[in-house]
Parts: structure tokens; C-alpha cells; sequence
């Protein structure tokens, strides 16, 4: 066995462990629960509007837009938030100490954040299965539609949130350069109203992102064929989403490691003190 492959393992395996440790924690339980009701109280307020053109409820109309739009926000904002946060703690110099260890850092930071966030989309999707009947959920193609759009999907954002967090010097950072750019791109993406209610240009600038074709992939996977109405062109563009999420992703993949590896080898003991005692002065 490779030393590289022998820190993939490590890493996931990792990774996998602070998941569990996440999900048998109260607080971290806590989190889950209260974001999932959030998202799933606002949808509930939501059922009794229809949406112009269609026959369907805002809420069934928002829930697929929704799930869509939170992979983006924890993937992207999430990811930089968490990495801007262990490159201040020293967990970043730590992993370069190690041989192959930024390898295994990326690995289970990468598998953390991803089943953090496919959790949280359960707790959303699992009920709304319920509450909203003119979803479509007995079409096992829907499901594979979806399977396949959450996996490009993360692959396509979470390195790049990855890389926000390695370019930023503290957690404060990643919020002015990861988190709120996000909101900024959900909000014109499609996801809190349909993408034709904005104006020509704003419709341009969305499709250059991965947040508007995750979210039309998550509406094409759930939503029924009359929802279509609402889409640009009258189409859910099922093979320009794939092909849009898997460039973002292999370019992605390919510049992260370059930049996380840049990032490491800047740290020093010294850095990671002066960040550490910013941060206290914060806190004070």
C-alpha cells in the first residue's frame, strides 16, 4: 500500500470519526435538528400560496431549491469557515508536519463536511416526503437524478470553499469571502424564487456558478414535469447540469491540493501564535 493511499484512509477514517462523535452530540444534534426545522417550519408557512403558471404549492416548489441551495452553503461556507478556523488553531501546521498528512487532512475534512451536510438534507427531505404530495417521490430515475446532482454537486463546491478557507487569515475572513458571497449567489440562483423573475444579466452571471445548476438539478430530481414552466428555456437541462457541476469539480479537485499545499507551507509556529492571539483579543 502507497504512503498517499495509506493517508487517504487515515484522513477518512478521520473524518468518519468526528462525524460520529458529531452525531452522538447533544449540541451538535441540537444544530441538526434546529436548522432542519427552520427550513422545514418556513416551507410549512409556505403550502397554501400556488405559484403563477403552476399548479403547485410555493413549498413544493421551494423544498427541492432549498435542499439544493443549503449543500452550496454548507459546502462552500462551511468548508472555508472550517478551514479558516484550523489554520488559525494550528491544526493546518499540524497536518504539514506529518508526512502525507495535508493529503489526510483534506480527505477527512472533505468526508466530514459532506456527510454533516447530507445529513442535514435528510432531516429536511425525509418529511417534506410527507407534508408535500406533489412531490415526486415514487419514480426510482427521480432518485437516481438526485443521487447523482448531491454528489457532483458537493464535488463541485466543497473544494472551493476549501479554498477560501486556505486564502483567508482567520474564520472572520471566511465570512466576508466565502459565507456571505454565497448568500449573495443564492440569492441569484434561483433558490428562494424562480430564476426567470430576475433580470437578463443576473440570469447570466448565475449560470457561471455551480449554485444554480445544483439547484435546478435538485427541482429537475424532485419537482413533476409541469414545474418546467418556470425554468429558463422550459427545460431542466439535465445534461448541461452535469456537465457544468463535473467541470467545477475537476477544476476544483485539481486546484485545491495546489493552494492548501501553498497555505501549509507559509504556516509557521510563529503565524499561528500572532492568529491565536488576535483571536483573543477578539474574544476579550
Amino acid at each position: 500500500m502507497s504512503l498517499t493511499v495509506y493517508a487517504v484512509r487515515l484522513g477518512l477514517r478521520r473524518g468518519w470519526t468526528e462525524f460520529r462523535q458529531s452525531v452522538t452530540s447533544p449540541g451538535d444534534i441540537a444544530y441538526y435538528l434546529f436548522l432542519g426545522g427552520v427550513f422545514l417550519g418556513v416551507l410549512f408557512f409556505m403550502r397554501n400560496k400556488t405559484v403563477d403558471g403552476t399548479e403547485l404549492s410555493l413549498a413544493t416548489l421551494s423544498m427541492p431549491s432549498m435542499i439544493g441551495g443549503l449543500l452550496a452553503f454548507q459546502a462552500l461556507g462551511g468548508a472555508a469557515f472550517a478551514l479558516a478556523a484550523e489554520r488559525e488553531d494550528g491544526t493546518l501546521l499540524r497536518a504539514r508536519t506529518v508526512p502525507h498528512g495535508l493529503i489526510g487532512y483534506i480527505s477527512g475534512r472533505v468526508l466530514g463536511i459532506a456527510l454533516s451536510t447530507l445529513l442535514t438534507l435528510l432531516i429536511i427531505l425525509i418529511p417534506s416526503v410527507f407534508l408535500f404530495d406533489d412531490l415526486v417521490t415514487d419514480d426510482l430515475g427521480k432518485w437516481l437524478n438526485l443521487i447523482w446532482v448531491l454528489g457532483l454537486g458537493l464535488l463541485a463546491t466543497l473544494p472551493i470553499g476549501l479554498i477560501v478557507g486556505a486564502m483567508v487569515k482567520n474564520p472572520r475572513g471566511a465570512n466576508t469571502w466565502g459565507i456571505f458571497p454565497t448568500m449573495g449567489l443564492l440569492a441569484i440562483s434561483g433558490i428562494f424564487y424562480p430564476i426567470t423573475s430576475l433580470v437578463g444579466w443576473l440570469q447570466g452571471v448565475s449560470q457561471i456558478f455551480p449554485v444554480y445548476w445544483v439547484g435546478l438539478g435538485t427541482r429537475a430530481a424532485l419537482l413533476p414535469e409541469s414545474a418546467v414552466a418556470v425554468e429558463l428555456g422550459d427545460s431542466w437541462r439535465r445534461p448541461m447540469t452535469a456537465v457544468v457541476l463535473l467541470v467545477w469539480a475537476v477544476v476544483a479537485l485539481l486546484i485545491a491540493p495546489k493552494i492548501l499545499s501553498l497555505t501549509a507551507r507559509g504556516e509557521t509556529g510563529s503565524k499561528v501564535e500572532a492568529r491565536q492571539q488576535e483571536a483573543l483579543k477578539r474574544v476579550g
